[in-house]
């Protein structure tokens, strides 16, 4: 029995995922249902023993952890430098384009994307650019000649990247970054790359880092990443940018620090330290048990919801799930489902592009989990078939 095979109730815990109704199965927002890494465990229990939690700062172990996690694990030399702390990826992202662009310019996002980007978009006063991935037989792919002509537009000076991707699941490829990183320094637009999905991979796949691909790409890139999503410690508020271009990282600076999301709380820095220092074994084994949910979910939506299909991703814990045989609107199917099963799953409409024919799901939970989630997603698909 592996770890990651406990049950743990989550209800009345002030869970953002788990505050549902008794028989509804969260499934949606990207949150594990696992214990962190013991080690993890270990730093936070020593800290909150030490009994002071007053105002902390960056250490160099702390910069260290993030450089040896990267050069080791991701063959990505850092330069200490480079690190800027910051409260978490989605507040700097929020304020980098309040810094490196002006109110109504453009902000290029390739979709379906991560929602969240285009809160950080239009609620500071710019506009989304939707580059829409093209999708064939399954397949997501970038549409570069739609890419260079978005990148041409004046009022564009800044694209938000997911890699991986969230949440169609895939890893792109140095080639494919690599024509990316051309097209938009070549164009004056900086790349915001959001790489917080890096570590979990298939076993066997690596993603590559934006910052590695090219001079081009190094020079014009702000690279944002975090132990958050690996380790499962978003609540903790711990995150980094990695900016090797000196004036893009003042500037990206000045706005982390202006806008007050460059400071961490008295637990950011340890934490972030003893994943990174200790987690290595613990995320191979959550690799393996994840990539052995995707293997179930895809396998039984392939042979008992034929009507259904799911992408095959490589990376993040999220299934995206092609319903289009059954449905054009996601946001109404999402809400039968749940009404008809309690099955809880993200609508692929806020992610844009063709999200609409799109449900993404969670797996990172108990494989006792997965099963009910795609027994229940069977039930729903019958009944609204039969309807």
């Amino acid at each position: 029995m592996s770890i990651f095979d406990e049950e743990i109730d989550r209800r009345n815990t002030g869970s953002y995922k788990w505050d549902v109704a008794k028989d509804v199965l969260p499934m949606w927002v990207a949150d594990m249902d696992f214990k962190a890494a013991p080690g993890i465990q270990e730093a936070l229990s020593k800290r909150i023993a030490h009994g002071i939690y007053g105002y902390a700062t960056p250490t160099e172990e702390w910069a260290e952890a993030y450089m040896d996690w990267w050069g080791t694990r991701h063959q990505l030399p850092m330069e200490k430098d480079w690190l800027i702390f910051t409260t978490g990826i989605v507040p700097a992202i929020s304020s980098i384009v309040r810094k490196l662009t002006t109110p109504a310019e453009k902000v290029i996002v390739m979709t379906p994307t991560y929602n969240i980007f285009f809160n950080s978009i239009e609620n500071n006063g710019r506009y989304p650019l939707e580059c829409p991935l093209h999708y064939e037989d399954g397949v997501y792919s970038i549409d570069f000649k739609l890419l260079e002509k978005l990148c041409k537009d004046p009022q564009c000076s800044l694209l938000i990247l997911c890699n991986p991707q969230n949440p169609t699941g895939n890893i792109w490829s140095r080639e494919e970054l690599s024509e990316l990183g051309r097209i938009c320094y070549e164009n004056h637009v900086v790349v915001v790359s959001d790489e917080i999905h890096c570590d979990i991979t298939l076993p066997g796949k690596d993603y590559v880092p934006f910052l590695s691909v090219s001079e081009q790409c190094r020079e014009n890139c702000v690279m944002c990443i975090a132990p958050t999503k690996t380790f499962n410690i978003a609540g903790l508020q711990t995150a980094a940018v990695c900016i090797p271009n000196p004036v893009l990282r003042h500037k990206v600076w000045r706005g982390l620090n202006t806008d007050e999301v460059a400071e961490g709380n008295a637990f950011a820095y340890d934490v972030a330290i003893a994943a990174f220092r200790t987690g290595g074994e613990w995320l191979s084994e959550l690799r393996e048990y994840v990539a052995g949910n995707r293997a179930y979910a895809e396998q039984y939506i392939k042979y008992e919801i034929p009507l259904l299909k799911a992408v095959h991703g490589e990376a993040t814990y999220l299934l995206w799930i092609d319903c289009s045989k059954i449905t054009s609107d996601s946001w109404e199917l999402a809400g039968e489902i749940l009404k008809l099963t309690g099955l809880f799953v993200s609508e692929g409409c806020e992610y844009h592009g063709n999200g609409r024919y799109f449900l993404r799901m969670n797996l990172a939970c108990p494989r006792s989990r997965v099963m009910d989630g795609m027994k229940r997603l069977k039930e729903a698909v019958l009944k609204l078939s039969e309807a």
